[in-house]
Protein backbone atom coordinates (compact mmCIF):
# COMPACT_ATOMS: atom_id res chain seq x y z
CA UNK A 1 0.00 0.00 0.00
CA UNK A 2 1.31 3.34 -0.86
CA UNK A 3 1.58 5.94 2.45
CA UNK A 4 -1.84 7.87 1.21
CA UNK A 5 -3.46 4.78 0.89
CA UNK A 6 -2.09 4.08 4.33
CA UNK A 7 -3.06 7.60 5.76
CA UNK A 8 -6.83 6.95 4.17
CA UNK A 9 -7.17 3.35 5.95
CA UNK A 10 -6.12 4.65 9.32
CA UNK A 11 -8.41 7.90 9.31
CA UNK A 12 -11.41 6.08 8.37
CA UNK A 13 -10.21 3.72 11.31
CA UNK A 14 -9.91 7.36 13.66
CA UNK A 15 -13.54 7.79 12.23
CA UNK A 16 -14.96 4.93 13.23
CA UNK A 17 -14.06 5.01 16.60
CA UNK A 18 -14.33 8.57 16.77
CA UNK A 19 -18.39 7.95 15.61
CA UNK A 20 -18.58 5.13 18.36
CA UNK A 21 -17.19 7.04 21.63
CA UNK A 22 -19.10 9.79 20.36
CA UNK A 23 -22.39 8.16 20.06
CA UNK A 24 -21.97 6.44 23.71
CA UNK A 25 -21.19 9.65 25.49
CA UNK A 26 -23.61 11.47 23.32
CA UNK A 27 -26.55 9.09 24.18
CA UNK A 28 -25.36 9.27 28.36
CA UNK A 29 -25.08 12.81 28.42
CA UNK A 30 -28.60 13.65 26.49
CA UNK A 31 -30.59 11.32 28.29
CA UNK A 32 -29.05 12.61 31.91
CA UNK A 33 -29.72 16.13 30.44
CA UNK A 34 -33.73 15.36 29.33
CA UNK A 35 -34.29 14.07 32.78
CA UNK A 36 -32.69 16.86 34.41
CA UNK A 37 -34.90 19.50 32.45
CA UNK A 38 -37.54 17.14 32.97
CA UNK A 39 -37.62 16.79 36.61
CA UNK A 40 -35.79 19.98 37.32
CA UNK A 41 -33.15 18.56 39.29
CA UNK A 42 -30.09 15.82 38.53
CA UNK A 43 -29.12 12.68 40.76
CA UNK A 44 -25.23 12.34 41.78
CA UNK A 45 -24.72 9.47 39.35
CA UNK A 46 -26.34 11.29 36.77
CA UNK A 47 -24.22 14.23 37.43
CA UNK A 48 -20.72 12.45 37.50
CA UNK A 49 -22.03 10.39 34.41
CA UNK A 50 -22.88 13.64 32.49
CA UNK A 51 -19.83 15.18 33.20
CA UNK A 52 -17.71 11.88 32.48
CA UNK A 53 -19.20 12.14 29.02
CA UNK A 54 -18.69 15.42 28.38
CA UNK A 55 -14.62 15.28 29.29
CA UNK A 56 -14.36 12.13 26.74
CA UNK A 57 -16.01 13.70 24.01
CA UNK A 58 -13.84 16.27 24.77
CA UNK A 59 -10.65 13.74 24.67
CA UNK A 60 -12.02 11.62 21.67
CA UNK A 61 -12.54 15.06 19.31
CA UNK A 62 -8.44 15.99 20.68
CA UNK A 63 -7.28 12.37 19.63
CA UNK A 64 -8.96 12.68 16.42
CA UNK A 65 -7.81 16.59 15.64
CA UNK A 66 -4.20 15.53 16.24
CA UNK A 67 -4.31 12.08 14.60
CA UNK A 68 -5.83 13.97 11.50
CA UNK A 69 -3.10 16.54 11.89
CA UNK A 70 -0.08 14.72 11.54
CA UNK A 71 -1.45 12.68 9.19
CA UNK A 72 -2.83 15.44 6.20
CA UNK A 73 -1.39 18.66 8.29
CA UNK A 74 1.69 17.68 9.83
CA UNK A 75 3.55 21.49 9.60
CA UNK A 76 0.95 22.60 12.15
CA UNK A 77 2.85 20.91 14.86
CA UNK A 78 5.72 22.63 14.05
CA UNK A 79 3.92 25.76 15.15
CA UNK A 80 4.68 27.40 18.25
CA UNK A 81 0.67 28.50 19.30
CA UNK A 82 -1.09 25.14 18.00
CA UNK A 83 1.75 23.00 20.08
CA UNK A 84 1.05 25.55 23.03
CA UNK A 85 -2.91 24.52 22.60
CA UNK A 86 -2.96 21.07 21.61
CA UNK A 87 -0.96 20.17 24.48
CA UNK A 88 -3.05 22.44 27.23
CA UNK A 89 -5.79 20.53 25.79
CA UNK A 90 -4.49 17.44 25.48
CA UNK A 91 -3.47 17.12 28.82
CA UNK A 92 -6.57 19.04 30.23
CA UNK A 93 -9.14 16.54 28.99
CA UNK A 94 -7.15 13.46 30.26
CA UNK A 95 -6.80 14.72 33.59
CA UNK A 96 -10.23 15.89 33.81
CA UNK A 97 -11.59 12.60 32.65
CA UNK A 98 -9.61 10.32 34.77
CA UNK A 99 -10.67 12.67 37.86
CA UNK A 100 -14.29 12.31 36.57
CA UNK A 101 -14.01 8.24 36.13
CA UNK A 102 -12.32 8.07 39.48
CA UNK A 103 -15.42 10.38 41.42
CA UNK A 104 -17.42 7.47 39.31
CA UNK A 105 -15.52 4.83 41.52
CA UNK A 106 -15.70 7.09 44.81
CA UNK A 107 -19.13 7.42 44.92
CA UNK A 108 -20.04 3.60 43.59
CA UNK A 109 -17.80 2.29 46.55
CA UNK A 110 -19.97 5.28 49.57
CA UNK A 111 -22.97 3.90 48.01
CA UNK A 112 -23.10 0.13 47.43
CA UNK A 113 -20.21 -0.66 50.20
CA UNK A 114 -21.31 -1.77 53.40
CA UNK A 115 -19.16 -0.96 56.32
CA UNK A 116 -19.64 0.58 59.84
CA UNK A 117 -16.43 2.57 60.12
CA UNK A 118 -16.97 6.24 61.60
CA UNK A 119 -15.20 7.65 58.54
CA UNK A 120 -16.95 5.57 55.97
CA UNK A 121 -20.44 5.98 57.19
CA UNK A 122 -19.72 10.22 57.56
CA UNK A 123 -18.65 10.12 53.69
CA UNK A 124 -21.22 7.90 52.95
CA UNK A 125 -23.75 10.18 54.06
CA UNK A 126 -22.56 13.79 52.81
CA UNK A 127 -21.30 12.46 49.51
CA UNK A 128 -24.44 13.35 47.33
CA UNK A 129 -23.56 17.09 48.62
CA UNK A 130 -19.74 17.43 48.48
CA UNK A 131 -20.10 15.56 44.61
CA UNK A 132 -20.61 18.84 43.04
CA UNK A 133 -18.16 20.70 44.67
CA UNK A 134 -15.07 17.37 44.11
CA UNK A 135 -15.74 17.68 40.61
CA UNK A 136 -15.34 21.38 40.53
CA UNK A 137 -12.11 20.95 42.06
CA UNK A 138 -11.41 17.98 39.73
CA UNK A 139 -12.09 20.32 36.94
CA UNK A 140 -9.79 23.24 38.52
CA UNK A 141 -6.89 21.02 39.35
CA UNK A 142 -7.02 19.76 35.49
CA UNK A 143 -6.91 23.17 34.29
CA UNK A 144 -3.71 24.19 36.77
CA UNK A 145 -2.13 21.20 35.95
CA UNK A 146 -2.36 21.46 32.33
CA UNK A 147 -1.64 25.79 32.37
CA UNK A 148 2.01 24.87 34.39
CA UNK A 149 3.10 21.83 32.12
CA UNK A 150 1.95 23.53 29.27
CA UNK A 151 4.55 26.95 30.36
CA UNK A 152 6.94 24.69 31.21
CA UNK A 153 7.01 22.66 28.26
CA UNK A 154 6.37 24.24 25.33
CA UNK A 155 9.75 25.79 24.86
CA UNK A 156 11.64 22.58 24.42
CA UNK A 157 8.92 20.72 22.59
CA UNK A 158 8.55 23.31 19.70
CA UNK A 159 12.60 22.96 19.32
CA UNK A 160 12.37 19.38 19.28
CA UNK A 161 9.41 18.95 16.79
CA UNK A 162 11.53 21.41 14.88
CA UNK A 163 13.81 19.45 14.89
CA UNK A 164 12.19 16.30 13.51
CA UNK A 165 11.19 18.50 10.73
CA UNK A 166 14.99 19.87 9.21
CA UNK A 167 17.97 17.75 8.53
CA UNK A 168 20.00 20.59 9.99
CA UNK A 169 22.91 18.65 11.95
CA UNK A 170 23.75 21.89 13.89
CA UNK A 171 19.89 22.12 15.37
CA UNK A 172 19.89 17.97 15.96
CA UNK A 173 22.84 18.38 18.37
CA UNK A 174 21.21 21.18 20.14
CA UNK A 175 18.12 19.58 20.12
CA UNK A 176 19.63 16.31 22.40
CA UNK A 177 19.12 18.34 25.93
CA UNK A 178 15.30 20.05 25.49
CA UNK A 179 14.40 16.42 23.76
CA UNK A 180 15.15 14.90 27.12
CA UNK A 181 13.82 17.82 29.00
CA UNK A 182 10.63 17.40 27.31
CA UNK A 183 9.94 13.55 27.58
CA UNK A 184 10.67 13.62 31.31
CA UNK A 185 8.11 16.40 31.66
CA UNK A 186 5.62 14.56 29.34
CA UNK A 187 6.69 11.05 31.78
CA UNK A 188 6.07 13.76 34.65
CA UNK A 189 2.34 14.19 33.06
CA UNK A 190 1.68 10.85 32.53
CA UNK A 191 2.53 9.70 36.31
CA UNK A 192 0.39 12.21 37.69
CA UNK A 193 -2.91 10.45 36.20
CA UNK A 194 -1.35 7.45 38.21
CA UNK A 195 -3.13 9.27 41.50
CA UNK A 196 -6.59 8.50 40.74
CA UNK A 197 -6.17 5.69 39.27
CA UNK A 198 -4.41 4.70 42.54
CA UNK A 199 -7.88 5.81 44.15
CA UNK A 200 -9.99 3.90 41.53
CA UNK A 201 -8.05 0.89 42.14
CA UNK A 202 -8.53 0.90 46.10
CA UNK A 203 -12.34 1.99 45.61
CA UNK A 204 -12.36 -1.68 43.93
CA UNK A 205 -10.35 -3.63 46.06
CA UNK A 206 -12.92 -2.72 48.60
CA UNK A 207 -16.03 -3.14 46.84
CA UNK A 208 -14.87 -6.73 46.37
CA UNK A 209 -13.98 -7.24 50.15
CA UNK A 210 -17.34 -5.88 50.90
CA UNK A 211 -19.04 -8.13 48.35
CA UNK A 212 -16.93 -10.65 49.86
CA UNK A 213 -18.58 -10.07 53.50
CA UNK A 214 -22.03 -9.59 51.86
CA UNK A 215 -21.50 -13.34 50.57
CA UNK A 216 -20.99 -14.81 53.61
CA UNK A 217 -23.81 -13.23 55.68
CA UNK A 218 -25.89 -14.04 52.90
CA UNK A 219 -24.77 -17.94 52.55
CA UNK A 220 -27.87 -19.01 54.27
CA UNK A 221 -30.58 -17.41 52.47
CA UNK A 222 -32.41 -19.77 50.19
CA UNK A 223 -31.42 -20.11 47.17
CA UNK A 224 -33.01 -18.71 44.21
CA UNK A 225 -33.67 -15.42 45.98
CA UNK A 226 -32.68 -12.34 44.28
CA UNK A 227 -30.52 -10.10 46.04
CA UNK A 228 -30.08 -6.65 45.06
CA UNK A 229 -27.32 -5.67 47.59
CA UNK A 230 -25.12 -8.41 45.24
CA UNK A 231 -26.46 -6.92 42.25
CA UNK A 232 -25.32 -3.84 43.14
CA UNK A 233 -22.19 -5.04 43.97
CA UNK A 234 -21.30 -6.83 40.68
CA UNK A 235 -22.51 -3.99 38.44
CA UNK A 236 -20.48 -1.48 40.28
CA UNK A 237 -17.16 -4.06 40.05
CA UNK A 238 -17.77 -4.13 36.32
CA UNK A 239 -17.66 -0.55 35.86
CA UNK A 240 -14.59 -0.20 37.65
CA UNK A 241 -12.51 -2.79 36.18
CA UNK A 242 -13.85 -2.15 33.19
CA UNK A 243 -12.42 1.38 33.35
CA UNK A 244 -8.97 0.06 35.42
CA UNK A 245 -8.43 -2.24 31.91
CA UNK A 246 -9.18 -0.01 29.39
CA UNK A 247 -6.98 3.32 31.16
CA UNK A 248 -3.67 0.62 31.72
CA UNK A 249 -3.99 -0.34 28.08
CA UNK A 250 -4.70 3.96 27.19
CA UNK A 251 -1.80 4.78 29.42
CA UNK A 252 0.67 2.27 27.40
CA UNK A 253 -0.33 3.66 24.47
CA UNK A 254 -0.24 7.42 25.77
CA UNK A 255 3.48 6.36 26.75
CA UNK A 256 4.20 4.77 23.24
CA UNK A 257 2.69 7.92 21.87
CA UNK A 258 4.31 10.96 23.56
CA UNK A 259 7.72 8.91 23.23
CA UNK A 260 7.73 8.28 19.48
CA UNK A 261 6.76 12.10 19.44
CA UNK A 262 10.35 13.18 20.27
CA UNK A 263 11.85 10.97 17.41
CA UNK A 264 12.73 11.66 14.32
CA UNK A 265 10.01 10.13 11.38
CA UNK A 266 7.95 8.48 13.96
CA UNK A 267 4.64 10.03 12.95
CA UNK A 268 2.84 6.73 11.99
CA UNK A 269 3.77 5.17 15.49
CA UNK A 270 2.28 7.78 17.23
CA UNK A 271 -1.26 7.49 15.08
CA UNK A 272 -1.59 3.98 15.35
CA UNK A 273 -0.85 4.04 19.27
CA UNK A 274 -3.65 7.03 19.41
CA UNK A 275 -5.94 4.67 17.35
CA UNK A 276 -5.34 2.12 19.63
CA UNK A 277 -5.91 4.86 22.34
CA UNK A 278 -9.16 6.05 21.24
CA UNK A 279 -10.71 2.54 22.51
CA UNK A 280 -10.46 3.56 26.21
CA UNK A 281 -12.76 6.61 25.81
CA UNK A 282 -15.22 4.64 23.54
CA UNK A 283 -15.82 1.27 24.89
CA UNK A 284 -16.27 2.22 28.67
CA UNK A 285 -18.92 4.14 27.75
CA UNK A 286 -20.83 1.28 26.69
CA UNK A 287 -19.89 -0.94 29.77
CA UNK A 288 -21.55 2.18 31.69
CA UNK A 289 -24.72 2.26 29.71
CA UNK A 290 -25.24 -1.61 30.08
CA UNK A 291 -24.19 -1.09 33.81
CA UNK A 292 -26.76 1.41 34.71
CA UNK A 293 -30.74 0.42 34.75
CA UNK A 294 -32.31 3.72 33.37
CA UNK A 295 -29.81 4.05 30.60
CA UNK A 296 -29.98 0.58 29.72
CA UNK A 297 -33.59 0.60 29.51
CA UNK A 298 -33.40 3.83 27.07
CA UNK A 299 -30.68 2.69 25.08
CA UNK A 300 -33.11 -0.70 24.46
CA UNK A 301 -36.07 1.73 23.71
CA UNK A 302 -33.74 3.49 21.09
CA UNK A 303 -32.82 0.37 19.32
CA UNK A 304 -36.19 -0.95 19.37
CA UNK A 305 -37.76 2.27 17.46
CA UNK A 306 -34.68 2.19 15.28
CA UNK A 307 -35.84 -1.16 14.42
CA UNK A 308 -39.37 -0.56 14.00
CA UNK A 309 -38.62 2.17 11.73
CA UNK A 310 -35.91 0.57 9.34
CA UNK A 311 -38.49 -2.13 8.69
CA UNK A 312 -41.69 0.37 8.05
CA UNK A 313 -39.13 1.60 5.73
CA UNK A 314 -38.48 -1.76 3.64
CA UNK A 315 -42.29 -2.64 3.64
Amino acid sequence: MSDEEVKITLMIIAAGEFSVGFLGNAFIGLVNCMDWIKNKKIATIELILTSLSISRICLLCIILFDCSTLMFFPAIHTTNTQIRTFTFFWILTNHVSVWFATCLSIFYFLKIANFFHPLFLWMKWRIDRRMPRILLVCLTLSVFISLLVTENLNGDLKLCVNANWERNITLRCRVNEAQCASYHAWNNVNLLTLFPFSVSLFSFLFLILSLWRHIRQMQFNARGCRDPSRDAHMGAIKAIISFLLLFIFYYFCFLVSTSCYFMAENDLAVIISELIALNYPSCHSFILILENNKLRQECFRVLCKVRDTLKGRNF
